[in-house]
């Protein structure tokens, strides 16, 4: 695959490395380790029980944290591959971006971030860099799960340069420096756009099985998505069932959405004409992205799922009980360390900020059902009602 591709693809031939020096592999490339490895780290199984918009931990339908990370590096590796990158790095980055977000979603990371405002905040990327550099104990000679330099630089920076750092990302970068300041490779920005493809589209099909909107509702809202449903009724007119051609529609969003990116990409690369890693870092702006219009077209459809869909009353209903189960569980552990199992407990440091961060960790790993089993176990009843499921 290597010879396929292009001078500015991150090749594993040329990683910077490791932390901890570790024999190479004879069947696979640095970023495929990287990939297995996050694939059967403790971590990326937790995500199955993780929320992704609806606290459904057994739903059979809606998508959760691991299927959300399955489509996105679904995405990403196509992205990749059309654009002559390396794809496995693509993909470990896809799969590995959520590793940080605590139980319950975007509710559960704002009450960990409010726990945490007096000792440095939380903030679920730099969340990701602690679990994959230390959290994860799968190995004897060493904690973390020893990425690559270039799958950790993807992880951090995926969203852009950092200039003002977390105290978790200073951290991460001060054990092993990831140059926070300058643009991630192209693989890294490709895996954080599929992210953008997949959430939107994903969480329209989700929303739209809920019931809290018809497709005809968006149309309205999103020119975008009024050109891709009538294009899909026009296609299939004696269809009259329409929860039928939704599937279409998101197949035919997604597939717009990519060939922009893609068309966008290259017109990008054409004027910088990058001819090694290194000058996709030093570029000083992306080099992979959507053009203005379609841009302008995912704003809408973002301002749409945020009106209708994360503020509709069913979901926003749920978003403070989720909060205080995290409140609560943050507090009783700040109480009494030795409610947690006996390796965190007496791992648990003397003095703050390491004690308060310390179970913040803990909580942050936490599935939806495992937190609303051990809140009821320290705390008590549970303030999100008894039936959660749509």
């Amino acid at each position: 695959m290597e010879s396929q591709m292009t001078p500015y693809a991150t090749n594993p031939a040329q990683s910077r490395g490791r932390r901890h020096q570790e024999s190479p592999s004879a069947t696979r490339t640095a970023f495929q380790r990287d990939r297995d490895r996050i694939v059967h780290s403790s971590a990326f199984r937790r995500l199955r029980y993780k929320t992704q918009v609806f606290v459904a931990p057994d739903g059979d339908h809606f998508r959760v944290r691991l299927t959300h990370s399955l489509e996105v590096a679904q995405i990403a590796r196509t992205l990749a591959r059309a654009l002559g990158l390396n794809d496995d790095l693509t993909e470990a980055l896809a799969l590995a971006h959520d590793l940080g977000h605590p139980p319950f979603g975007h509710s559960g990371e704002d009450a960990l971030e409010a726990a945490l405002a007096p000792y440095g905040g939380f903030d679920h990327n730099a969340q990701t860099l602690r679990i994959v550099t230390k959290l994860e104990t799968r190995y004897p000679g060493w904690d973390g799960l020893n990425l690559s330099w270039e799958t950790l630089e993807g992880l951090a920076k995926h969203n852009g340069p950092i200039h003002l750092p977390t105290w978790a990302m200073a951290q991460a970068d001060a054990d092993y420096p990831l140059d926070l300041a300058s643009h991630a490779g192209l693989e890294a920005q490709v895996a954080a756009l599929a992210d953008d493809i997949a959430y939107d589209n994903h969480d329209l099909d989700d929303g739209i099985r809920a019931g809290l909107f018809t497709p005809e509702d968006v149309a309205a809202a999103v020119p975008f998505t009024a050109q891709s449903w009538s294009a899909v009724i026009a296609r299939w007119p004696a269809i009259t069932a329409r929860r039928r051609l939704v599937p279409e529609l998101i197949r035919d969003q997604i597939g717009r959405m990519t060939d922009d990116l893609l068309t966008e990409t290259r017109r990008r690369l054409a004027e910088a004409t990058p001819q090694s890693v290194a000058d996709i870092r030093a570029a000083g702006r992306p080099l992979a992205g959507f053009s203005p219009e379609m841009a302008a077209q995912t704003a809408a459809l973002k301002t749409f799922l945020r009106n209708s869909m994360y503020r509709h009353p069913h979901v926003a209903a749920l978003r403070d009980p989720s909060k205080l189960v995290v409140a609560g569980l943050f507090a009783a552990l700040q109480a009494d360390p030795a409610a947690m199992p006996a390796d965190w407990a007496a791992a648990t440091p003397a003095e703050q900020p390491g004690r308060a961060r310390h179970i913040a960790d803990f909580i942050a790993g936490m599935t939806d059902r495992f937190a609303l089993n051990t809140y009821q176990r320290l705390v008590g009843a549970s303030p999100l009602p008894a039936e959660i499921i749509i």
